[in-house]
C-alpha cells in the first residue's frame, strides 16, 4: 500500500520515536533546564499552538490505512481508557492514571472520575519526585555527567556530517539557541529541547506545570502522602543506554520535521483526551513503513517503555499493599500485553477501566 501520508518518511521514525518519549517525565523536565542555560527567555513569546490532527487527515486521503490503524489500536490490549480502578481481596481500592507530561489545558484538566480518584486517595505515586526539587535533580546531573553531556573531546559537530551540522546550525537559530552553546549537550537532550511545540515552550517557560507536577503539588498541599516510581538516575540511565548513532539519527529527523511537530503533538493530544492510548504506537507503525522492524526502534521501545513498565509494576507493588493509591505514570505505560495495567494485573490484581 503506498502510504502518501504527510510524515510517512521512513527517515524520521527516530524522530517520531522521540515524540511518543514525550510521556516520559524527565524529558520535558530538562525543557526549562535546557533554556535557561541558553540565556534565552521564550516566556514572553505569546506562542498559538497551530498543530491539526493527523488522523483526520488521513481518514480522508487514505481511509484503508486509516482502518488498519483503527484495526491495530482496537487489538492493543487494556487501549482504552486513562483510569484504571486496581483491586485485590484484603486491599483498599487503588487506582492507575495515565498522563501526558505537557501543560496543555486540555490535558492538566482532570475528568470528575480522576478528580474523585485523586481527592480521595491517601497516597499519590509519580514517576519520579526527584523533579519537584531542581536542586537535587541537578546535583544528581552533576554526580554522574557522563549522562547527559560529552565529558571527552566529543562535540554534537564532529558526529555530524557539515550538510547535518548547517541543518542542526539553521535549526537551532531558529529557536534563539546558539550551536556552540549546546555543542556539549548529549543529543537527545537537545532533541527534547526541539521535540514541543513553540506555544507549550512558551507555557513552561512561563511556570505552567505539566500534568503530573500539578498533581504532586496538590497532593503535598492536601497532606497526602507523595512517592516516586523511579529516579532521575534511572531515567536518565535509559535514555543514555541507547546507541549514540540512534540519539544522533533522531536530533537531525527531529529537526527536519519542522512545523510537523505541532501535528504530531496536536494529534497525540486528541488521542490523548479520548483516552485511545493504543493508537499512538499503532499510528507510528502504520505510517512509517517497515517501523516496526526497525531495530533501533526496538530497543527504544524496550529500553525507555517495556523494561520502565517492569520496574514501575515492581515498585508499586508495595506501595499498593497499604491501599488508597492514586498512581499517575505517562499514558504510554498503560497498554499492551507487557503494559502496566496488564502487569498489574498479572500481579493479582483485578483491572477495570473507569469511564
Amino acid at each position: 500500500m503506498k502510504r502518501a501520508f504527510a510524515i510517512a518518511d521512513r527517515a524520521a521514525l527516530p524522530a517520531l520515536a522521540l515524540m511518543a518519549a514525550l510521556n516520559l517525565l524527565f524529558l520535558v523536565s530538562f525543557v526549562v533546564v535546557a533554556l535557561m542555560a541558553t540565556g534565552k527567555a521564550h516566556a514572553a513569546e505569546a506562542a498559538a499552538c497551530t498543530g491539526t490532527d493527523l488522523l483526520a487527515s488521513l481518514k480522508q486521503s487514505d481511509p484503508a490505512l486509516f482502518d488498519q490503524i483503527r484495526a491495530e489500536a482496537d487489538a492493543t490490549p487494556n487501549g482504552k481508557g486513562l483510569l484504571w480502578k486496581i483491586e485485590k481481596k484484603g486491599e483498599a481500592p487503588s487506582f492507575l492514571f495515565g498522563t501526558m507530561h505537557m501543560t496543555d489545558p486540555r490535558v492538566v484538566a482532570l475528568t470528575p472520575a480522576a478528580r474523585q480518584a485523586f481527592d480521595a486517595a491517601g497516597t499519590v505515586v509519580i514517576e519520579t519526585t526527584d523533579i519537584l526539587d531542581p536542586n537535587g535533580m541537578m546535583a544528581a546531573i552533576l554526580r554522574d555527567p557522563e549522562l547527559t553531556m560529552f565529558t571527552d573531546d566529543t562535540t554534537l559537530t564532529s558526529l555530524l556530517s557539515p550538510q547535518d551540522t548547517e541543518l542542526v546550525r539553521e535549526a537551532l537559530d531558529k529557536r534563539g539557541i546558539p550551536l556552540a552553546s549546546v555543542a556539549k549537550m548529549k543529543p537527545w537532550m537537545l532533541s527534547a529541547m526541539v521535540a514541543l511545540p513553540a506555544c507549550e515552550m512558551a507555557r513552561k517557560a512561563g511556570g505552567a506545570p505539566m500534568l503530573d507536577i500539578k498533581l504532586a503539588e496538590d497532593a503535598r498541599a492536601a497532606g497526602k502522602s507523595l512517592e516516586g516510581l523511579e529516579t532521575i538516575a534511572d531515567q536518565l540511565g535509559a535514555m543514555a543506554s541507547l546507541p549514540m548513532a540512534f540519539h544522533m539519527e533522531g536530533l537531525v529527523e527531529t529537526l527536519k520535521l519542522g512545523d510537523r511537530i505541532d501535528d504530531v503533538i496536536e494529534t497525540m493530544i486528541l488521542l490523548y483526551g479520548r483516552g485511545e492510548t493504543g493508537m499512538i504506537w499503532p499510528l507510528f507503525h502504520a505510517v512509517l513503513p517497515g517501523g516496526e522492524g526497525d531495530q533501533g526502534y526496538a530497543d527504544f521501545e524496550e529500553t525507555m517503555v517495556t523494561a520502565r513498565n517492569r520496574l514501575m509494576a515492581e515498585r508499586a507493588a508495595p506501595i499498593l499493599a497499604g491501599g488508597n493509591v492514586f498512581i499517575a505514570v505517562g499514558a504510554l505505560h498503560l497498554p499492551g500485553s507487557e503494559g502496566l495495567v496488564e502487569l498489574l494485573r498479572q500481579r493479582g490484581y483485578v483491572m477495570t477501566a473507569v469511564n
